[in-house]
């Protein structure tokens, strides 16, 4: 079998167009542009440097979304292991080479773009572990031999991200491991062992929490202990979304944008911006965009013929609910803020890269739905 097919597979360019989910294809453009829009008023209206650099990081991004949809099912099977192997290496980079920012050390200059590579291990986790488990029965998963690699596969990013540090990108990492091992038939018994032995542990893990972490999780259960501190950002996100009411304050007309009550609003706290200028009514348009995103890559998994399409599409799927929800629950105060980026909506090249490609992947399994890797 040629190195060819690999990329190309049994399809002609016409067939590929065709097979693409245009719908995805929509909701995927319809939540950019409403990104670029949220970006431009989080500049009081000004076409600056967030903006510029966001749209053309989306324009850029959506092109390599458009492109790994073209690469074969069977491509993205036998490159999934290189392809986590190479963020690992990354991750190691970052480690003892990384670019420092406000205090933590994520980055890696590749000279064009300064990448993150934790971001990336999101769907790279997800793709190796689908390969993993892809030829081995349910009722197996659970034997002592097919354990220790996903736990090794799991563990070794998520304390490289926590030494970055950068426990909020860890948990998550982890939670969509977590899924796929969860989808591959893993007994529910072990993970309610899992969670009773993590309860426990709690106390041990609490104290090797840096300062500011910890910090976070006491603003968290009770903001007005800091107002002006490190309660001052929750307190006015809550603020925010509340004065929205249900129709909003209009495009441009928000207060946190334009008289800066909410520092960083471009990044991790986008929604509270969007929410203050299109109200509840414009919350639960977005919102549904992210469910039918999230319906569309499922509705791929049920259609395809392989378990690995099947359990990537399934696990990408419940990793990017966890990926909204808990960056929704941050800004509402329903639970602490660990660094959570609004896929798509919030500032962050990395960030957008990451989902781009998870969801060219998702466009690749739909195109190959009836092909079998090998």
């Amino acid at each position: 079998m040629s190195a060819n097919y690999f990329i190309r597979g049994n399809k002609n360019i016409k067939d590929k167009i065709l097979s693409l989910d245009f719908f995805l294809i929509l909701l995927v453009i319809a939540l950019g542009t409403i990104s670029v829009f949220a970006m431009y008023s989080s500049e009081q209206g000004k076409f600056g440097y967030y903006t510029q650099n966001h749209l053309y990081r989306l324009l850029t991004f959506f092109g390599v979304f458009l492109l790994c949809s073209f690469f074969s099912i069977q491509f993205w099977f036998k490159s999934s292991y290189i392809f986590y192997f190479l963020i690992v290496i990354l991750l190691l980079a970052v480690h003892f080479n990384g670019v420092t920012a406000s205090g933590s050390q994520r980055w890696i200059n590749l000279f064009f773009i300064n990448l993150q590579p934790s971001e990336l291990m999101k769907v790279a986790l997800i793709v190796f572990l689908a390969r993993y488990y892809y030829k081995i029965p349910s009722e197996n998963v659970t034997n002592i031999k097919h354990i220790f690699i996903p736990v090794f596969a799991l563990i070794v990013p998520a304390l490289l991200v926590v030494s970055q540090p950068d426990l909020g990108t860890a948990l998550l990492i982890m939670i969509g491991g977590i899924a796929v091992i969860w989808l591959s038939g893993f007994k529910i018994k072990y993970f309610l062992y899992s969670f009773f032995i993590l309860v426990c542990s709690l106390p041990v893990v609490i104290s090797f929490l840096k300062p500011y972490q910890k910090s976070r999780i006491l603003t968290f259960l009770n903001p007005e202990r800091d107002p002006l501190g490190a309660g001052y950002q929750i307190i006015q996100s809550k603020i925010a979304v509340g004065s929205g009411g249900i129709f909003g304050k209009g495009f441009l007309k928000g207060s946190q944008s334009y008289l800066d009550y909410l520092p960083e609003k471009h990044t991790d706290f986008i929604f509270t911006l969007f929410s203050e200028e299109f109200g509840f009514i414009g919350s639960i348009i977005l919102l549904t965009i992210f469910i039918l995103i999230i319906y569309r890559v499922i509705a791929i998994g049920n259609i395809s013929k392989n378990n690995f399409s099947k359990l990537y599409c399934y696990s990408f799927a419940t990793a990017f609910f966890v990926y909204v929800a808990v960056n929704m629950s941050m800004v509402l105060g329903l639970m602490p803020i660990v660094g959570a980026p609004l896929p798509i909506m919030s500032y962050g090249g990395s960030s957008m890269f990451s989902i781009m490609i998870g969801l060219g992947i998702a466009m690749s399994c739909k195109i190959y739905n009836t092909e079998t890797p090998t």
